[in-house]
């Protein structure tokens, strides 16, 4: 299989990844004191329409629970499968995530509006996950 199917850019593509998506692990969750930042606004979103949000981290040390869940500083630590990462990182900022991602072996991985890394995206492809770039979690699921 051409890994570039995996890179997801259509509307059909992404409205079928957020029918089969019901976990989302949160790479760069924002806590409450952030509420006003989409990294905190959309898994709030998300959880209110009955997405299971796992919140992982990459600030805020003190921090335990958001959106009432316990939180996660790897997604490898969470444990159990996970149907997509979200990415709130900037895109920069994403490769030293790859390999945790990998690690957690998700079915599909969104890089938020604004953040594309070609280079992730390509690596991730290749190992068989889905990838959507550049698009709101949030207006993409409103949409359905």
């Amino acid at each position: 299989m051409d890994w570039k199917s995996n890179l997801i850019d259509s509307n059909p593509g992404v409205l079928e990844i957020l029918r089969q998506t019901k976990t989302i692990a949160v790479l760069g969750i924002k806590p409450e004191s952030r509420s006003g930042q989409p990294a905190y606004y959309v898994p709030q979103y998300m959880a209110q329409r009955g997405y299971e949000i796992i919140p992982v981290p990459v600030y805020y040390p003190d921090v335990t629970e958001i959106l009432g869940k316990p939180v996660f500083r790897r997604l490898a630590d969470v444990g159990r499968p996970i149907d997509m990462v979200n990415v709130f990182r900037r895109s920069g900022d994403i490769m030293p995530h790859v390999d945790d991602i990998l690690g957690a072996e998700p079915k599909f991985v969104w890089f938020q509006l604004g953040i594309r890394n070609d280079e992730a995206a390509e690596t991730l492809a290749r190992a068989g996950i889905k990838v959507v770039q550049d698009r709101c979690l949030m207006v993409e699921q409103g949409r359905l």
